[in-house]
């Protein structure tokens, strides 16, 4: 064949000869089909492919011309029935055979029938040509005619044979074969796509099954056709097939749900892309499909269906955000994420896990959004929106799609659409949108169960659609306090209730993203609502909402969303103002503020100054019902007063500090008061210390009391009528405000609830650190919060006695000498009998105390007992008791954290008294024998002695160790030479 040359090779294809060739090609099929040697198989199916005249090799061939194709057509048309039956057995045989029999069978089978059902052949056939005359009778009967009847019959039983090559193919382990598949879907959608209009559903679902193939060169060869089909217009300029795809297109949208609830997560993957596929083929066409009300809702119920989110995590309300510390924490340059990433939630869905099986179904519909009709599909899923709250969540995932995909934004298209959505009408729908989402109904929903305001909230009445039908979303107070009737809402209302926002949040987002700097238009009705949510006590809510506001500045061109909120703060605070004098009805003022000042700086504390005023009042008129929500704001103002103003230093800041830090920092201390004493001076002052002493113990005591008075006049007892002095300088805005706090929170102390309490508990902590610098100020709100704070401490909740010491050591940082003779009076004999009490139960428990409410009491007043007796620098009778009572911890048998802890009061202790301290430590464990240096003086005799181990043994020497390192290291910061002193002589001391 490859010899011939010329015209001569054609005399071969003749109807003469038509016996000869269907001889030759029954024995290489034969030979294809059931010889079992490999090598055999690939020469049969070359030597049927050069017989055909679709050699592929490197030598020359003739070209044939428009006639000679014809003509070749119209004989091999003879054979296709059996070629292509023999060759689709060959093709789905066993896989045994090796991936190249498949891979030439598949070449061979499209080559054939690309020959025979050419459209441009079929096109070219006329009447007279339908009936050619041939000589012999018998020849006749084997000569087809490729008319239309020929045509349609042949392409329905060819629709069988590709339908059943294309489910083999696509599945087949060997890359090869699935990329010769791909092959013969380019070819014969190029060549057949009108002869073979039946087949194009199966030629096209295994094109776009395989765009995601595991193998890179199958993937980048379906994107490869994929573009050149849509580029051709094969589609669009074909009615019948735009047809067929609708058909399909409404067949697998009917059949999604059924899929979706039967297939495994490969199966759906498959499934969706080959709707997403048909939709891009389609392009423009798509609007055929979508002006179809039936195939419309088709679609429509079946996203809806395939997006149902699974809303019975409890996590999901699990996770709370407590206080302002975490939020302040991030200044708003650490929001600047990417644009997209910032605020996406993962979500969890009813019928998939796979994440790119939700990526499928936003591309999906973004090209529904490029491609169709953007107000028929926005009117359509906003009637779900509103028909129905089970497909509400659904429905705002769609619509947010939806828009980004209009705006050519994120989309991944075959071919560009003709005309595109202008800037007014995104703007438009976006607009009908929000309003939707922002509503009361949408928006203030069922997040969360509290006790606050309960009886205030039944009475509030609001004429809202409600979010779930049959009080689904109703509580005794909610998060959102949004009225209701029904006392127990259950978790997966709740549940959906927070996905709805986060969906809705990240609609903002999206249509922020879509408009660009346009949407700052939008800004005065947006901001308010989203800022809301920044500042609920959800989580996912209040990050989506931070995301929001991050995406936000990124489209309207905000450096930070800290210059978002300062630029719009004017209606912000207005919006705020009004709403606190209607707090029954618009409750979620206070939110609004709190979000403002943890993501802000200082600079808005002047533009929110009246706001402030506003909230004392408010919790003024609504103390007993809604203290709750106003302590909260209170709680983050006080807190970014912290933030802003007060320069952080050791002092002013209680921290728990290591061993280490301790050690240093006594040492230095040590060694300071040392630096100019010798140690002849010294012992002159031991004994003239000692010479006082027993003067006092004989009961002379003139000399003491004039020492006490002077020490005691600098610091009387406050008056509460004294505490402004005329001509004294004002007090900073900042320090002005915390003093109005913390003279409304004081009264609050009692207060009936816990959750009051504690807040009150947070605020006071946060108001002493602000006013650290005005003793004036701070010492009549300490003197006038001492009783509520006593007992707190002494007769309270667990939780309430651990917030309440906490503030006491912050009291202790900025007040010591104010608080002493109270502290040893009031609180030092609670807290030692405390640890007393509740130590035979630490001993004896086992590692599941540690997660207790009573260990962790213990630790955090062992952990600040210490700083407290040091801070107060308290007598020897209070520093005995303190000893006393953390000394039973010391004990091996103690949890190791409460064993550290006691550690690091003595550690404190020898700061105030290392005298004292190491004579306590010496009579529970003495290891030295202390030989007196001349006969004629008494030997030392200490408790512990002689003593064999002890439980206590480990600690103790250990904190003896290092007090000596601590004396070591004093001794050596001594300077080499000292001045010498001239102290008063010992006998004029003596006499």
């Amino acid at each position: 064949m490859h010899s011939a040359y010329g015209d001569i090779i054609l005399t071969l294809y003749q109807p003469s000869t038509l016996p000869h060739l269907g001889f030759a090609v029954s024995l290489l099929l034969a030979l294809a089909e059931q010889e079992k040697a490999k090598q055999i198989k690939l020469a049969a199916l070359k030597c049927l492919q050069v017989l055909i005249l679709q050699c592929d090799c490197q030598e020359h061939h003739r070209l044939l011309d428009t006639v000679e194709t014809r003509q070749c057509g119209n004989l091999f048309a003879s054979f296709l029935p059996g070629i292509s039956t023999a060759l689709s057995r060959v093709i789905t045989g066993d896989i045994k055979q090796g991936h190249m029999v498949t891979v030439s069978a598949i070449r061979l089978f499209y080559h054939t029938v690309s020959l025979v059902m050419a459209d441009e052949q079929l096109a070219t056939i006329t009447k007279d040509e339908e009936k050619p005359s041939v000589e012999q009778s018998r020849l006749s009967e084997l000569v087809v005619h490729r008319g239309p009847d020929w045509v349609k019959s042949t392409a329905d039983k060819l629709s069988l044979l590709i339908h059943k090559i294309v489910e083999f193919a696509s599945l087949h382990p060997h890359w090869k074969v699935r990329m010769e598949l791909v092959e013969l879907v380019h070819h014969l959608m190029l060549k057949c796509s009108q002869s073979l209009v039946e087949s194009v559903g199966h030629l096209l679902k295994a094109l776009v099954g395989l765009v995601n193939d595991e193998s890179n060169e199958v993937q980048s060869k379906c994107h490869e056709i994929l573009r050149s089909i849509a580029e051709l217009r094969t589609v669009a300029e074909n009615r019948a097939l735009a047809d067929v795809l609708s058909e399909n297109l409404h067949s697998l949208a009917t059949a999604l749900p059924r899929l979706m609830n039967s297939q495994d997560d490969q199966g759906k993957f498959s499934t969706l892309n080959l709707l997403l596929g048909s939709l891009k083929l389609l392009g423009p066409e798509v609007n055929i499909v979508l002006n179809s009300a039936a195939h419309l809702q088709r679609l429509s119920k079946a996203l809806m269906q395939v997006l149902e989110l699974d809303v019975s995590d409890v996590k999901i309300i699990e996770e709370r955000r407590w206080g302002p510390a975490g939020s302040l924490g991030e200044p708003s340059g650490s929001l600047q994420h990417g644009l997209r990433e910032s605020k996406c939630q993962k979500k969890y869905f009813r019928f998939f896990i796979d994440e790119r099986i939700f990526s499928l179904i936003q591309q999906i519909c973004r090209v529904l959004g490029y491609y169709g009709n953007l107000y028929l599909l926005v009117d359509h899923f906003m009637g779900l929106y509103s028909e129905s709250v089970v497909y509400r969540k659904q429905a705002a995932m769609v619509l947010n799609e939806l828009i980004t995909g209009a705006a050519g934004l994120g989309v991944d298209v075959l071919q560009e659409r003709e005309t595109a959505v202008s800037t007014e009408d995104l703007k438009g729908t976006i607009t009908s949108i929000l309003e939707e989402y922002i509503d009361q109904a949408n928006w203030s929903l069922t997040t969360s169960i509290d006790t606050e305001g309960t009886s205030d909230e039944l009475t509030v009445k609001h004429s809202r659609a409600r979010a779930i039908p049959g009080g689904a979303h109703s509580s005794s107070l909610i998060s959102s306090f949004s009225p209701s009737s029904d006392p127990s809402p259950t978790i997966r209302s709740m549940n959906s209730n927070i996905w709805q926002i986060c969906i809705q949040l990240e609609g903002v987002g999206c249509f922020a993203y879509v408009l660009g700097k346009e949407f700052r238009l939008l800004l005065a009705s947006v901001l308010y609502p989203v800022l809301e949510k920044a500042g609920d006590s959800t989580l996912l809510i209040s990050q989506t909402a931070i995301g929001t506001m991050v995406d936000v500045c990124h489209a309207c061109g905000y450096d930070s969303v800290q210059n978002l909120i300062n630029a719009n703060s004017d209606y912000l605070v207005n919006g705020i103002s009004l709403n606190l004098r209607r707090v029954a009805h618009q409750p979620h003022a206070s939110r609004v503020l709190e979000a403002m000042l943890r993501h802000s700086d200082a600079s808005l504390l002047p533009l929110v100054e009246d706001v402030i005023r506003d909230v004392l009042s408010a919790l003024d008129q609504f103390y007993d019902d809604r203290a709750s929500s106003f302590l909260g704001v209170l709680s983050t103002l006080v807190a970014a007063l912290v933030q802003w103003f007060v320069v952080v230093k050791g002092k002013e800041h209680p921290q728990e500090q290591n061993l280490e830090q301790q050690s240093s920092t006594s040492s230095q201390k040590q060694g300071k008061g040392s630096v100019i004493t010798p140690m002849g001076q010294e012992v002159e002052q031991f004994l003239l210390d000692y010479i006082k002493q027993k003067q006092i113990a004989e009961g002379n005591l003139p000399a003491m009391e004039e020492q006490e008075e002077e020490v005691q006049a600098p610091h009387p007892e406050p008056e509460m009528n004294d505490t402004g002095a005329e001509g004294e300088t004002p007090l900073p805005a900042h320090a002005q405000i915390a003093k109005d706090v913390m003279e409304r929170c004081i009264h609050l102390l009692s207060d009936k609830s816990l959750r009051v309490r504690l807040k009150v508990l947070d605020v006071l902590e946060f108001c002493v650190t602000v006013l650290h610098l005005h003793e004036n100020q701070l010492l009549p709100m300490a003197h006038r919060a001492w009783p509520a704070l006593v007992t707190r401490l002494i007769n309270d909740d667990p939780l309430a006695v651990l917030r309440a010491f906490k503030v006491l050591c912050t009291l202790a940082e900025t007040c010591g000498d104010f608080l002493r003779r109270r502290f040893s009076r009031d609180v030092l004999p609670k807290l030692a009998g405390s640890l007393v009490t509740q130590a035979p139960v630490s001993a004896r428990a086992g590692p599941v105390y540690s997660h207790t409410l009573a260990f962790k009491l213990q630790l955090a007043v062992l952990q600040g007992l210490g700083s407290l007796c040091e801070k107060l620098d308290l007598g020897e009778s209070d520093l005995n008791k303190v000893a006393d009572a953390c000394l039973i911890y010391l004990s091996a048998k103690q949890p190791v954290k409460l064993q550290e802890a006691a550690r690091s009061v003595f550690l404190h202790l020898m700061c105030v008294d290392p005298d004292a301290t190491w004579l306590f430590l010496n009579e529970i464990c003495c290891p030295l024998p202390y030989e007196p240096p001349h006969p004629s003086l008494h030997a030392v005799k200490l408790g512990g002695m002689g003593r064999q181990r002890t439980e206590f043994t480990d600690n103790v020497l250990g904190l003896l160790g290092e007090l000596q390192r601590r004396e070591t290291a004093a001794f050596h910061a001594r300077p080499q030479e000292a001045p010498e002193p001239h102290p008063p002589s010992l006998p004029e001391a003596l006499g």
